[in-house]
Parts: C-alpha cells; sequence; structure tokens
C-alpha cells in the first residue's frame, strides 16, 4: 500500500487542489447579471475539452447562449413551460425508490427551507420551478447535445463533459448550476436554437458569479457515505 510519506509533493498538491475544487463546487440557484469575461469562457471550454469518452467519440456539442440571447431564451421556455406538457429526448426517471426516493426528498426539502418555502405554498413553489426557466438569473447557459446515434454511450459522456465543465467552471471562480429541468422540454430548446434532430438534449448549464446573499446559495446537497455506494471485492 502507498501511504503519503512517498507520494511526491506535486502530486498530493494536485489532489489537494481537486479535493478543494470538489468541496467547493455546488448548485447555485442565485446569479448576480454580471457577465463571465470571454477569455474565462474560453478557457472553460478549453479545459472541458479534456473529457474522457467512449472511443473517443467525443459525442458533446455545446449552445452557447450569451448576453440578449439568454433572456429571450429565458422567454422563450417561461411561456412554453407555462402552456405545455414535458417532452424530452431521454426518458425521465421511472420512479425514486428506496434511498433515491430519500435524497431527492431532502434535497427538496433543503432547499425549500433555505428558501423559506413552506410545502403548502404552491404558488411560491410554481415560482421557484419557472426559476429554471430563467436560469437562476446567469447571464450565461450552455446547451449540451449528444448524437442520436450514439445512444447511451453518449449520453454517459456528456455527463463526463458536464462533470469536468462544472470543475473547469469552479476553478476560475464561476459559479455553475447543471440543469435538466430544461432537458424536459427539450422540444422548446431544439425550436428556440435551431438544434437538428440528430442531437438529443442532455441538460443545460447555468453559469456566471454567485449572488452572495441569495438564500438558496446557503443550501448544499450532502453525498453518501462511501459504505453506501462502494462493494469492495477482493
Amino acid at each position: 500500500m502507498t501511504d503519503s510519506a512517498s507520494i511526491a509533493p506535486a502530486t498530493l498538491d494536485a489532489a489537494a487542489t481537486l479535493e478543494r475544487i470538489l468541496d467547493d463546487r455546488y448548485s447555485c440557484r442565485g446569479f448576480t447579471s454580471e457577465p463571465v469575461p470571454e477569455e474565462t469562457i474560453e478557457q472553460i471550454l478549453r479545459m472541458a475539452q479534456r473529457t474522457a469518452s467512449w472511443c473517443n467519440s467525443q459525442a458533446w456539442q455545446v449552445d452557447l447562449v450569451t448576453g440578449d440571447a439568454t433572456a429571450a431564451f429565458s422567454k422563450h421556455l417561461t411561456e412554453h413551460v407555462l402552456a405545455n406538457d414535458m417532452r424530452s429526448d431521454f426518458p425521465a426517471p421511472e420512479r425514486y425508490d428506496g434511498v433515491y426516493g430519500d435524497r431527492r426528498r431532502a434535497s427538496g426539502y433543503g432547499l425549500y427551507t433555505a428558501l423559506g418555502i413552506e410545502r403548502s405554498d404552491q404558488e411560491a413553489r410554481l415560482r421557484q420551478m419557472l426559476e429554471n426557466y430563467r436560469f437562476f438569473g446567469a447571464p450565461h447557459v450552455a446547451v449540451i447535445t449528444s448524437d442520436a446515434g450514439l445512444g447511451t454511450y453518449g449520453a454517459v459522456d456528456c455527463g463526463g463533459y458536464v462533470s469536468t465543465f462544472l470543475a473547469a467552471a469552479t476553478s476560475l471562480g464561476v459559479a455553475t448550476c447543471a440543469q435538466a429541468a430544461i432537458a424536459l422540454y427539450s422540444d422548446a430548446v431544439r425550436e428556440h436554437l435551431s438544434i437538428p434532430d440528430d442531437r438529443l438534449i442532455v441538460c443545460g448549464i447555468a453559469f456566471g458569479y454567485p449572488d452572495e446573499n441569495h438564500p438558496a446559495n446557503t443550501f448544499r446537497a450532502e453525498r453518501a457515505d462511501l459504505g453506501d455506494v462502494v462493494r469492495r471485492h477482493g
């Protein structure tokens, strides 16, 4: 077994840096309107492009929405959500059984508690749900799509890309929120951004600078213990 004394200092420094980035990252649900400089966005994209993928297929493509286009996209999505049923390129989860339901409920309860929204306050809950389609006020949105022919593996690769994007942004002081919510209305996203039918809409990533005074940003989701998710053999 390797102990820390035999690991090179540079390796320990890199591990500490990565751990700090992962600890610092959270789903930001309240952004300022301050735009991220173009050179910073380019650096995030360059870093994310190093994501590993199945057969190096690099299934992802990114539609980057910024400036006035973000407001127009938000308006289109919000109006669509209020008037139409969900239509997703990927099937939604069939159910959240057992521990998955417990985690989902705990996450929702924690967020709404931070926001001071009671379970019975349906109007406030609807307003908060619609914040997903305002991108929580973020000035930038990256819409991630996968090639339809790559199926599940393309979607998995896109998940890896999203994770790298989130870590890269955090390392540069940029807050993020990965949003599956917009993929629930894939038809509206496809129409507004002129995304071809052979691209499947995986998710969006809202990003910008956090509003430190927004109560939603006090909430942090918990992670399961290793013993709950790791089965060891040998």
